[in-house]
């Protein structure tokens, strides 16, 4: 995990420093360091001197020896007596300058940390010592002894908040004296764009300086020079930035320079909104035209559809809502999954090894659950139901405790906890958040890595003795685990296994969905304090410092909920037959196993083999030959089954036969003096039916050369139809789309269509155009004020209604797996709905309209304004080729069942054919 990485990383570059800023305590600055000599036994004649580092910190006085055997000295400001210079006590000659540059201070209680470099519980000295040290530099001694004097007021007072108050004051006089060291940018060409104040960011500390934006580099000056002079990013290697939430305001900013990671490059947090938001301008400014911005929605729809693993999208999610590495109030959350710690083999085709996703922690145990909701019931608003949060600092640091241990003694003012309660065991701890009455917590992102140095106590740290008197040691692992990275391995594969991939929503419901508040939350079992989630507490409003200090330090160490990314059902995954999701890791789980086995292959599984192929190979599109037919637009485009003749209608108010082997129109009709706007031909190719903007749709007999029939089946001109199972569709600008019955007619007897209208579809403007599912089961249709509708056509009700474009839309189509409706209109966007929610989860921006298409649910085969076939990667959110067509718009498409053979008409008048070249 990049927590772990990050870590190991941090050890190897500072591990001559055994200072670091987890030995201050919470919310505490360090402000600068002397190098100085600490005195021991001054004028005995064992005086000894250790030379070493003097870091001077808002709360504290820390000095750590250059000999690693001495241990680190940390002085509670809170417990000092007194502070003072040797002359302070000569009386008779204030103006005396005592130039050793000694000083003492006298304290009640002092703290030894690392002792022989050995990391464990800090030692506590009670009872009254003096401490001399001697500066380097003499001359800095004065202010010095000011400085300490001035921060131990600050740490007298009697309120929290009157601390705080007088310590941002002194830290903000502070940077408000200095400001970024030009001499540090990479360039002297570099343009500055922004300077400003702000705080650097890791678990648990803050580290206050100057942050500096110019053309070509971000960077942040630390006021106290620790850990380095400047930390520097260039933005050309920036790929994602997030404004966060921390500390409960808006306040933070997170620059990535990876894809995929979860711990960023620098996490900075702002004294106000105003500078946050302009650094974020400037930066996304920059990399707007290099990096595609992804939304949850987006995500969901690369997940759905198997581009991206269960714990890939997790961390998408996770990322989102505002969790971060470098905050572990909102580490990023992950669910337990397994619920078998007993058995020597862990089945993953047996439901019962898996925990219920459908219910928080807190509601997996029916008995536990019962005795909380009678508390909840006579409880007061406002009510919640779990007194503890599912993530939270203590959680965190329960799971991490062996590979981040300095934090744990950070967190818990320098001891580790009981033994009893540390993270002794797998079964142990699922158990406990089963029948705990406290113990809600869900897992951390770690659970489900590689790097499995969290579970083994590899550092040989002392976590002290459970009571049978066994030492703490390697975290206990489950039957079925030979080891650690055997533990890890089959947790990742039950984490994408198929009945995780089925009920994972569920999850995300609770997490970050619709069952995350309100009335769902408490139907759900999923209400806790109020403080944790977003919004429920306003800072700005509580005036007083004390108050609002004890509230913020509550709310952070208790956990705070994610931010809502979802506010109706999430969407189920799509299952797909024969589908391997690969990780980030080198693992490989294929997430369903295909029921045709490889000698029994289907004809089918061929089709589909071939259909994938030419998607994979739409890009090698080129044009085969192209004819001008008509007079106008070219409006629709239908086929026979043979494939040598085609028929297209036009604007130009003709329907025209084309015949593919002898290039020459055949025929050409016309019905009345109005546009015909779609075409279709029957099973069979015995007829032809037009729709028209008379009001029409007419049949037209193939064979006899002559139209048929006549249904005037509309009040406005009819926009689009669609065949299906003897069932005609039909759209029109008189904002219905009607079902008809057609029992066809027979031209030689003279008996016409008969026409039952079934259904009739109302909408409150035009329909523009309209799709059915493959089951006949679900339309989509699309109207002129770019409303998207999905109807359940059994019923004729509506199923989901979204106002997805600012404008018409063009043309809608369902994913040929029916799980999804793709959508393009006038204002230059694709949108895609999940069918099963009425959820729009993605949105990708085109640089012109694009007129019509088809896709495979992944890939997109557009028709532009300009004339240009497009194809767009609609995961990825981008254009990935452009082919040159027609020289107006491209207004109707025809894909063969292969689809390897398309055939395009545009405003241009003209036809063309287009092959797959492989």
């Amino acid at each position: 995990m990049a927590f772990i990485r990050k870590r190991r990383l941090e050890r190897e570059l500072y591990s001559k420093e055994r200072f670091s800023l987890l030995l201050l305590n919470l919310e505490e600055y360090y402000f600068e360091q002397h190098t100085a000599n600490h005195i021991i036994n001054k004028g005995c004649r064992d005086e000894r001197k250790f030379r070493g580092s003097l870091k001077i910190c808002s709360k504290s006085i820390i000095f750590e020896p250059d000999d690693n055997i001495q241990p680190i000295i940390k002085i509670p400001l809170r417990d000092c007596m007194s502070i003072k210079a040797p002359e302070d006590n000569e009386a008779s000659n204030p103006f005396t300058r005592d130039t050793s540059g000694r000083f003492s201070v006298v304290c009640n209680q002092v703290f030894l940390i690392k002792e022989r470099n050995i990391i464990a519980p800090y030692k506590t000295v009670r009872g009254r010592t003096e401490h001399l040290f001697q500066l380097d530099v003499a001359g800095k001694l004065g202010d010095v002894v000011q400085n300490l004097h001035q921060l131990y007021r600050a740490s007298c007072l009697d309120k929290m908040g009157d601390q705080a108050a007088m310590i941002t004051a002194i830290l903000q006089s502070r940077l408000a004296r200095t400001s970024f060291d030009k001499n540090r940018f990479q360039s002297i060409s570099e343009t500055l764009h922004m300077e400003c104040k702000a705080e650097m960011v890791t678990p648990l500390v803050t580290n206050p300086g100057h942050v500096c934006v110019t053309d070509a580099n971000l960077y942040f000056q630390p006021l106290n020079g620790y850990p380095k002079p400047v930390v520097q990013i260039t933005l050309q290697n920036v790929r994602r930035i997030y404004k966060r939430r921390h500390g409960l305001m808006p306040l933070g900013l997170e620059v990535f320079c990876t894809e995929n990671e979860l711990c960023s490059d620098i996490y900075l947090k702002f004294y106000n909104y105003q500078d946050r938001d302009e650094l974020y301008f400037l930066i996304a400014t920059y990399i707007e035209n290099h990096v595609t911005e992804h939304t949850a929605e987006s995500y969901m729809l690369q997940w759905q559809r198997g581009h991206i693993s269960n714990y890939q999208y997790l961390l998408h999610l996770n990322n989102l809502a505002d969790r971060s590495c470098n905050d572990l109030s909102q580490y990023p959350v992950f669910p337990w999954i397994i619920a078998d710690y007993s058995s020597s083999v862990l089945d993953l085709t047996k439901p019962e090894t898996f925990r219920d996703l459908s219910k928080p922690v807190g509601a997996l145990n029916k008995e536990r659950l019962d005795r909380l909701l009678t508390r909840y019931r006579e409880m007061p608003e406002p009510k919640f139901m779990y007194g503890s949060h599912y993530s939270s600092p203590g959680y965190v640091l329960f799971y991490l405790v062996r590979v981040a241990p300095e934090y744990m003694l950070c967190l818990q003012n320098g001891k580790f906890d009981h033994a009893d309660r540390m993270f002794n065991s797998l079964a142990e701890t699922w158990k406990n958040c089963l029948d705990g009455a406290t113990d809600f917590k869900e897992l951390i992102p770690e659970f489900y890595e590689n790097d499995s140095s969290f579970l083994v106590n590899s550092l040989k740290l002392d976590l002290g003795k459970r009571q049978g008197g066994k030492m703490v040691e390697d975290v206990e692992l489950p039957p079925w685990a030979s080891g650690p990275d055997d533990f890890l391995q089959k947790s990742q594969e039950a984490l994408e296994s198929q009945y995780v991939s089925e009920h994972l929503h569920e999850w995300i419901d609770l997490i970050f969905g619709y069952k995350q508040k309100g009335s769902e939350a408490v139907a759900a079992h999923n209400v806790f304090h109020p403080l944790t989630y977003e919004g429920g507490v306003d800072l700005n409003s509580i005036m007083d410092p004390n108050e609002k200090v004890a509230l913020l330090t509550q709310i952070l160490e208790f956990g705070q909920t994610p931010k809502q990314l979802f506010t109706i059902p999430h969407p189920r995954r799509i299952i797909p037959k024969l589908k391997s999701l690969s990780r980030t890791s080198s693992h490989s789980v294929s997430i369903a196993e295909s029921p045709v086995s490889p000698n029994e292959e289907s004809f089918e599984d061929l089709t589909e083999e071939s259909i994938t192929l030419a998607w994979n190979n739409i890009a090698k599109l080129k044009l085969d030959e192209q004819y001008k037919i008509h007079k106008e637009a070219i409006t629709g485009i239908a086929v026979t089954c043979s494939g040598s003749s085609l028929f297209t209608t036009s604007q130009d108010s003709t329907l025209k036969m084309f015949s593919k082997e002898s290039k020459t129109i055949q025929r050409s009709v016309s019905f009345s003096n109005m546009a015909l706007s779609s075409c279709l031909i029957l099973p069979g190719d015995t007829t032809v039916i037009s729709s028209s903007w008379d009001n029409h749709i007419y049949f037209y007999s193939i064979a006899f050369g002559r139209q048929q029939d006549i249904l005037m089946g509309h009040d406005d001109a009819v926009s689009k139809i669609c065949w299906r199972d003897g069932r005609l569709y039909s759209a029109s600008w008189d904002s219905t789309v009607k079902v008809w019955h057609c029992v066809p007619g027979e031209i030689s007897s003279n008996k016409k269509h008969h026409f039952e209208l079934l259904a009739e579809l109302e909408h409150d403007v035009s329909v523009s155009t309209i799709d059915l599912n493959a089951a006949n089961t679900i339309l989509a249709s699309g109207t002129k004020e770019g409303t998207i509708s999905v109807w359940d056509v059994t019923t004729a009700t509506v199923l989901h209604q979204l106002p997805c474009h600012s404008g018409t839309v063009f043309d809608a189509a369902f994913s040929p797996d029916s799980r999804h409706v793709l959508s393009t209109g006038e204002d230059c966007c694709f949108k895609v709905i999940d069918v099963q929610t009425g959820m729009l989860i993605s949105s990708v921006t085109t640089d012109e309209p694009q007129r019509c298409f088809k896709w495979d649910g992944n890939t997109v085969l557009s028709g532009s304004q300009s004339g240009e076939l497009q194809i767009w990667d609609l995961l990825g959110g981008k254009v990935i080729e452009r082919i040159k067509g027609h020289t107006g718009a491209v207004t109707s498409m025809w894909m063969n069942e292969q689809c390897n053979s398309v055939i395009t008409g545009g405003e241009d008048k003209q036809i063309m054919f287009w092959k797959l070249q492989y």
